[in-house]
């Protein structure tokens, strides 16, 4: 089998017993790397703290990791002006916390007979929220139910300039002596 030192150095092609016994003279393990290779592959390592090293960058990586979950809000055709405007900020939270937004409109007895109104609301919403989100579905029918799935949009990220502000111009007025008066309109100081 070839054998990898624990420093990275390739040893070379050795026995089973002799990387073995290399190992246990370090004080390592001998542990298979690549096993389909011709000849395999064995490294000299540390087990245990190569698994720890490896537990602690899937944790870090977890732990960057955002996990979007779909929040929904639900509306009715014949919604208040407040009502609206509760439902709309409320989105905007999740929006800013990167979930997605589901919006359903909901029709009871014989609302379903105007479509047209919770279409509208749902432009609507589409429209006040185009700053933060855009639209993953189309508005669709599902049923006696009206829905759209909103996206947040991913945050600018402003580029930075390589060259310092300089600062501002000083004017160049002429100072006055302290306790001087100056008067505007050009007439005489009394």
């Amino acid at each position: 089998m070839r054998v990898i030192g624990d420093d990275g150095e390739q040893v070379g092609i050795l026995s089973t017993r002799e990387a073995l016994q290399m190992a246990q003279e370090r004080g390592l393990d001998l542990v298979e790397v690549s096993p389909t290779a011709r000849p395999p592959v064995c490294r000299i390592m540390d087990y245990g703290k190569f698994k720890y090293e490896q537990s602690k960058r899937e944790r870090v990586a977890r732990k960057k990791q955002h996990v979007v979950h779909l929040k929904e809000v639900k509306l009715r055709p014949k919604i208040e002006d407040h009502d609206y405007a509760t439902k709309l900020r409320l989105a905007r939270e999740f929006l800013g916390e990167k979930d997605k937004v589901k919006f359903t409109v909901t029709f009871r007895g014989r609302e379903v007979a105007h479509p047209e109104r919770g279409r509208s609301l749902l432009e609507k919403v589409l429209t006040e929220l185009a700053d933060v989100a855009s639209a993953e579905t189309v508005v669709r029918a599902e049923g006696r139910m009206l829905t759209v799935t909103l996206l947040p949009k991913p945050a600018k990220t402003a580029p930075k300039s390589a060259a310092p502000k300089s600062p501002a111009p000083k004017s160049a007025a002429p100072k006055s002596a302290p306790g001087a008066r100056v008067e505007a309109g050009g007439g005489t100081a009394g």
